[in-house]
């Protein structure tokens, strides 16, 4: 592909975490992976301060949602979900779920 000089480029740091060739089922959401290479704090001199703090806080969260909602699940088929039509970060309008 060649990209004329001048144009502009827009680069998505979170089609990295897709690759399959570096992830593992890249689609599955595993919280038992560890520290992936993910990209979502940052890496380098710009990794994020606080990254040690949001790891713990989703730990404590995820723990303390399935203890509550030990059933927890997906309560749609999974390519019924909608997502977000951004190129910045990927969300999904809602999460249907059933306990």
């Amino acid at each position: 592909m060649t990209i004329p000089a001048g144009e502009t480029v827009l680069l998505s740091v979170a089609s990295a975490h897709r690759d399959p060739a570096h992830f593992k089922d890249p689609d599955e959401f595993n919280p038992h992976l560890g520290r992936s290479g993910h990209l979502a704090l940052g890496h380098g001199i710009h990794y994020c301060l606080g990254a040690p703090l949001a790891r713990m806080e989703m730990e404590t969260a995820l723990a303390a949602l399935l203890r509550r909602f030990p059933g927890l699940r997906l309560d749609v088929p999974r390519d019924q979900l909608r997502w977000r039509p951004t190129i910045r970060a990927r969300g999904l309008i809602s999460l249907p779920v059933a306990w």
